[in-house]
């Protein structure tokens, strides 16, 4: 597969390598000395791709890198709702409904049904702003969003046997109780979308449940249109000089071992629409017609929750052509984590 890169530094680059001759060409001759590291056992390879620190949780950025490599689509550890194009650039709307899940979901067996409840409620436009507005009459002190620069994130931790429980009103309630900002469930519209469509191409799970969020995602389009994305986190990632290389070497190996993980992936084509009416992937078998989607019901549940103090937030501010990325999110875990119960309201708040 070709990499196209639009940037004129990248012409001059070899093409993905086809096999290990290829691998050993590449090491000699075109790798750039400033990617590369010597072993213990004095062997030259690639230096260590960071893993994302989860103490900076919006590295959007090294998320990329590492997914790149490690979790791009057709991969045994794919990691859902990112979009991928042929070009091998992701999605930044995407890759920050990926890194927003995260932030908000505490590492357990039980993640990935409560990243699967989080995608599912970004899919649906104005499903959490209705749930703002109902809040508001609920409760005396209007709901406040936090932006940062200081941000406090809650994490939630659902015990393994209670995961099936999780709800989309429970997603609800850990946003709200994070004071998580409309515009960023807006902007992460694109990563619920990418999720349902990796559903529908690659079912791992009985599709009803994708079936009728999809329904509901089609009658809510009709009246809220596609959600806003905040300019300065839209676009694609285009790929950098390193991200190149290490993705040749990546071929080289799985070409050798036999692999080719792409076949099944889910790529899209370069110039595509993500933000889609219809998914790409639904076909007639699928079920194409929408029902009336159930009314929204935010009657929270308890669930374990675990403090987590973050500094240096991402902000919403105007788009500009000198500094087209978000900073990071700094989280400094406390050592002693403080366990919150989340049924009641907000903190500070009383029920009118």
């Amino acid at each position: 597969m070709t990499l196209l890169c639009s940037d004129p530094v990248y012409w001059d680059l070899v093409n993905p390598m086809q096999g290990p001759e290829d691998l050993a060409y590449a090491e000699k001759r075109h790798i750039p000395s400033r990617f590369l590291r010597v072993k213990d056992d004095g062997v030259t390879a690639l230096r260590v791709t960071r893993t994302p620190d989860p103490n900076v949780l919006f590295d959007l950025d090294q998320i990329a890198r590492y997914a790149l490599i490690f979790g791009r689509p057709g991969m045994e550890n794919t990691w859902q709702g990112i979009a991928v194009d042929f070009a091998y650039r992701m999605h930044w709307r995407t890759l920050f409904g990926f890194a927003l899940c995260r932030a908000l979901c505490a590492n357990s067996a039980g993640k990935t049904t409560l990243v699967r409840r989080m995608a599912l409620v970004m899919a649906r436009p104005g499903l959490y702003r209705e749930a703002i507005e109902a809040f508001n009459k609920v409760y005396d002190e209007l709901f406040a969003p936090q932006y940062g620069p200081q941000l406090t994130i809650t994490q939630v931790h659902v015990p393994d046997d209670r995961g099936r429980n999780f709800s989309d009103d429970d997603a609800i309630r850990v946003l709200l109780y994070n004071h998580i900002p409309v515009e960023w469930v807006d902007h992460a519209y694109t990563y619920g979308v990418v999720y349902l469509e990796q559903q529908f191409h690659h079912p791992t799970m009985s599709l009803d449940i994708f079936r009728e969020v999809d329904d509901e995602r089609l009658e809510r389009l009709q009246l809220y249109g596609t959600p806003a994305a905040i300019p300065q986190w839209d676009g694609w990632r285009e790929l950098t000089e390193e991200d190149h290389y290490r993705l040749m070497f990546k071929h080289a190996e799985e070409s050798v071992a036999g692999l080719f993980p792409e076949a099944d992936g889910l790529y899209y084509y370069i110039g595509m629409d993500l933000n889609v009416g219809q998914l790409w992937k639904r076909t007639p078998a699928h079920g194409m017609m929408p029902s009336i989607g159930a009314a929204t019901n935010i009657a929270l549940t308890d669930c374990e929750m675990v403090d987590v103090t973050a500094a240096g937030g991402p902000t919403t501010p105007p788009i500009t052509e000198s500094e087209p990325l978000p900073a990071a999110t700094n989280v400094a875990i406390e050592e002693s984590a403080k366990t919150t119960e989340a049924g009641g309201s907000q903190p500070g708040k009383t029920a009118g």
